[in-house]
């Protein structure tokens, strides 16, 4: 597993840590920077873990706004909790980082839901992102 995809999954168990425990992202994220101080073996997924988490939280607004245009007849309160951190995580990637190519962000996103959610789950989520990538061409 790739240190970027590492980092992926740290930060959605931040993100979705917080949502579950209806804590603010910057709580949760101030508790995992303590735990990744003190434990430097992850220290390689740490940085870009830490990016995403406070991108999302930066960008969360018009994150949540382009959750709510394009997931065509769902709410983001109607969502698994899971899926909210993926696609918030996703969308970051295609709208708020250049690094990442559109295909990865989707391709990881995709590969999430399909361990972590629902049987319909990454589908929806491949077709939010692609319908938000789109948007970047």
């Amino acid at each position: 597993m790739s240190a970027r995809t590492k980092a992926r999954k740290r930060a959605l168990d931040i993100l979705y840590g917080a949502d579950v425990r209806q804590e603010s992202i910057n709580s949760a994220l101030a508790a995992e920077t303590a735990r990744a101080l003190a434990d430097t073996k992850r220290s390689s997924s740490w940085d870009y873990a830490r990016d995403i988490v406070t991108g999302v939280a930066e960008h969360g607004d018009e994150i949540d706004e382009l959750i709510e245009t394009y997931s065509q007849g769902w709410t983001i309160e109607r969502m698994p909790a899971v899926d909210r951190a993926i696609v918030r995580i996703g969308i970051w990637e295609l709208r708020f980082n250049d690094a990442v190519p559109d295909s990865v962000a989707i391709s990881e996103a995709v590969e999430s839901a399909t361990v972590l959610s629902t049987e319909d789950s990454a589908g929806f989520i491949n077709g939010v992102l692609g319908r938000i990538a789109q948007l970047n061409g």
